[in-house]
C-alpha cells in the first residue's frame, strides 16, 4: 500500500492566539486526477497523533487516520474527502481545547480557538485547496479534551460544522459544562454526530458519555439516524483504542453511498 498523500504547513500563525502551530494536509487519492471535483473537509484536533508514528504522544501509536481514509475510499466505504490535522501546542492544549476556565487547570480559551479555525485555519485551506466549504459537508473531530472541543465548537459554530466526531469527550471539565450547553441547543441545528466512549476508560468516563447522550437526544437529536453512539467494549484511552475505530467513524460521518445525504 502507498503511503497516504500528506502536505505540511508549518508554524501558521493566528490573530486570536499567540502560539504558532503546524497544519497536516490529507488528499484523498484521485485528488490530482480531476481539476473541477471539490472535496468535503474534516478538521481533526491533535494533528501529531493521526497520520506518522514519529509524531504522536507515545511514538508508534497513531491514529493511521490516511492509511484508513485510503482503504475506505478506494472500497467505496466512504466518500472521498480532505482531512486536515490541526496540530495541538503543547503546554497551550488544555487551555485552547476548553470552553471554561478552571481555577487549578486554568484553560477557557475554546471560543479563541474556535476563531482561529473558522476565520483563519478554514479560510486558509479553502483557498488552498478543491474544497466543498458548505456547512452541510465540513467536519470537525477529536477525542478526550479534543472531543469536548469539537462538541463545544461544533454547536456554537454551527454555521459552519454538518459533521462532528466526538471520541472519549472530556465531559466532566468544567463540572459538566457540556451538558447545560448541549441543553441550550435550540433549536437543534441539523448536524450529524458521533459519539463514544470505551468501556475500559473509566466508569466515570461511561457514565458521563450516556448523560452526553442523553443531553443530545432531549436536545432532538436522533439516535441511529442523525447520532451514533457506541460503546467499545475494552476501549482504552489511548491513540491505539482511537484507531480501531476511526473507520467507522469516517464511514458514519461520510458514508460511500451518500446514504442520506446528497452533494
Amino acid at each position: 500500500m502507498t503511503a497516504p498523500h500528506l502536505e505540511r504547513h508549518t508554524g501558521f500563525v493566528s490573530r486570536h492566539l499567540e502560539r504558532r502551530r503546524d497544519l497536516v494536509v490529507y488528499l484523498p487519492p484521485g485528488y490530482d486526477g480531476d481539476p473541477y471535483r471539490r472535496y468535503p473537509v474534516l478538521y481533526m484536533h491533535d494533528g501529531q497523533n493521526l497520520f506518522e508514528a514519529d509524531t504522536a504522544f507515545v511514538r508508534g501509536e497513531y491514529w493511521r487516520l490516511g492509511e484508513m481514509a485510503d482503504m475506505l475510499i478506494a472500497e467505496g466505504r466512504m466518500l472521498p474527502i480532505v482531512i486536515v490535522g490541526v496540530n495541538h501546542t503543547g503546554h497551550g492544549r488544555v487551555h485552547e481545547y476548553t470552553p471554561t476556565r478552571d481555577a487549578r487547570l486554568g484553560g477557557g480559551l475554546g471560543k479563541q480557538y474556535g476563531r482561529l479555525l473558522t476565520e483563519e485555519v478554514k479560510p486558509f485551506i479553502d483557498a488552498r485547496y478543491r474544497t466543498d466549504p458548505r456547512r452541510e459537508v465540513t467536519g470537525l473531530g477529536g477525542s478526550s479534551l479534543g472531543g469536548l472541543s469539537t462538541m463545544f465548537l461544533g454547536l456554537r459554530h454551527a454555521d459552519v460544522f454538518g459533521r462532528l466526531a466526538v471520541l472519549s469527550p472530556s465531559v466532566w471539565w468544567g463540572r459538566r459544562a457540556i451538558l447545560r450547553y448541549v441543553a441550550k441547543a435550540r433549536p437543534r441545528p441539523s448536524t450529524r454526530i458521533w459519539l463514544d466512549m470505551g468501556t475500559a476508560e473509566s466508569r466515570m468516563g461511561l457514565a458521563d458519555a450516556r448523560r452526553l447522550r442523553t443531553a443530545l437526544v432531549a436536545a432532538g437529536w436522533r439516535e441511529d439516524v442523525d447520532l451514533g453512539y457506541r460503546e467499545v467494549a475494552g476501549g482504552t484511552h489511548s491513540e491505539r483504542a482511537w484507531a480501531h475505530r476511526v473507520g467507522d467513524v469516517l464511514q458514519f460521518l461520510y458514508p460511500g453511498d451518500f446514504g442520506e445525504f446528497h452533494f
